[in-house]
Formats: structure tokens, C-alpha cells, sequence
């Protein structure tokens, strides 16, 4: 048996401001409103949409969606039924990263540091870099700015992005 979409109710499809060629792939009501994953972002009950390449840390839990959207913070919805929204979110993510890779700062005995993370928008060629610094360190440590620049330049020769 295969899966059985159901149609965006009219009045959320209203609400969208979908970029011209954007297309609607999967959505689920939260108990803040419809969530919409397109195939640029993913659109929030308020209208709001968050590029896939600015999700981090997206996890799906018993209760729905959690992740962290660069430059705003973490954002919960509370999902009874994702169908297969939890898919297309899983997916987007994933594919708009290029490489990641965790750096720990040097004498650091719980191996915590940096995670550095080259990251593209869907269809899209420019790279963008994003750095993410491990619970329990200090944003102010001052091995950070040398210890990133040195990682970065490494993981860019590597990789070549």
C-alpha cells in the first residue's frame, strides 16, 4: 500500500509565499499550525521560511520537531502525526550539507570543540560556512579564533570547498 498524501487546505497554500519554481512536498499540522516542507524551505505556521542550508540540529522526538535555526535559536513544534513530513525534513537537511566535520580544541580531555559544517542552498553553488561551538566551552576562550581559523583552512585544502 502506498502513502496517501492529503491536500494543503487552501488557506495554508494561501499563506505561502513560494518562490517562483518552489514546490510543496510534504506537510503536518503541529498544534501551532501547518508546518510546509517545499523544496527551498521549510515554512512555519506564521509564515516565516527557513531555508533548509539555516536547520541544524533537526531531531524528531515522540512529540514532534526540534532544531535550531541559525541566527534565531531553537524552535519546538509539537507534532502528533509528521506523515511524511519527518522524511522530507530528514532529507532537505541532510542533502544541503557538503561536508561536516568535528574539530576538538587541543587539550581539551572531553574532546569537545568546534564542528564546522560547509553548507548549500537547495540548486544553489555558493558555500557557506557555518561554525558551531560544543556545549561547555566557552565562547570566549581565546585558543577559539586561532583553533577555527587553522580548522577551516585545513578542512577548505582537503576537501576543496
Amino acid at each position: 500500500m502506498g502513502l496517501r498524501r492529503t491536500a494543503l487546505p487552501r488557506e495554508v497554500r494561501d499563506r505561502l509565499r513560494l518562490e517562483r519554481g518552489e514546490r510543496v512536498l510534504a506537510h503536518a499540522e503541529s498544534t501551532e499550525g501547518t508546518l510546509v516542507a517545499t523544496t527551498r524551505a521549510l515554512h512555519l505556521p506564521d509564515g516565516h521560511p527557513v531555508p533548509w542550508e539555516h536547520i541544524d540540529r533537526a531531531r524528531w522526538t515522540d512529540t514532534g520537531l526540534r532544531f535550531t535555526e541559525e541566527g534565531v535559536g531553537q524552535r519546538v513544534f509539537t507534532i502528533d502525526h509528521p506523515g511524511t513530513l519527518a522524511e522530507a525534513v530528514y532529507e532537505r537537511v541532510t542533502a544541503s550539507i557538503v561536508v561536516a566535520q568535528h574539530v576538538p580544541l587541543p587539550d581539551e580531555p572531553s574532546g569537545r570543540g568546534i564542528r564546522l559544517a560547509a553548507r548549500r542552498a537547495p540548486g544553489g553553488t555558493e558555500i557557506t560556512w557555518q561554525v558551531h561551538i560544543d556545549d561547555g566551552i566557552d565562547p570566549d576562550d581565546p585558543r577559539l579564533p586561532d583553533h577555527t581559523a587553522r580548522a577551516l583552512a585545513a578542512m577548505r585544502e582537503q576537501m576543496g570547498v
